[in-house]
């Protein structure tokens, strides 16, 4: 390593090299975050439910978590998404609107046994699916 008076640049252009060597700096610089992102940097999304399924929970957990999956208002993609909690599942038909966020798994990935679904829903026809589910509030009929 440089050392002295005049070793400035040296220290600079070193910094800066190995900057690429941390995951967090690699991963903003790539733009991975935006580039896999099906909800393009943004912490919500508006969907349709196409369809409610079960995804079996990944060893050594055992269980069917129930998930709905949801055509993407903005872009038409299709995601996979958590009804969290029990009894979320009944107040979510399809053709309803929803409304998404990210799950919060490490690097915007899954979170816990469910592989691949790294989304839940918060909202059902503007309304909160924890009013709903508590019964402090009646689903809309549209």
């Amino acid at each position: 390593m440089a050392e002295g008076e005049f070793a400035a640049r040296k220290l600079e252009t070193d910094r800066q090299r190995w900057r690429w060597k941390k995951p967090s700096y690699k991963r903003k610089k790539k733009g991975l975050k935006k580039k896999y992102d099906l909800l393009k940097g943004s912490p919500q999304g508006r969907g349709i439910v196409i369809e409610k399924r079960g995804v079996t929970a990944k060893q050594p957990n055992s269980g069917i978590r129930k998930c709905v999956r949801i055509q993407l208002i903005k872009n038409g993609r299709q995601l996979t998404a958590l009804a969290p909690y029990d009894g979320a599942i009944k107040f979510i038909e399809e053709h309803d609107e929803v409304i998404v966020e990210g799950i919060g798994g490490a690097q915007g990935g899954p979170k816990g046994d469910l592989w691949g679904v790294k989304y839940r829903v918060t909202h059902v026809n503007g309304q909160s699916l924890e009013m709903l589910r508590t019964g402090r509030k009646e689903k809309v009929k549209r």
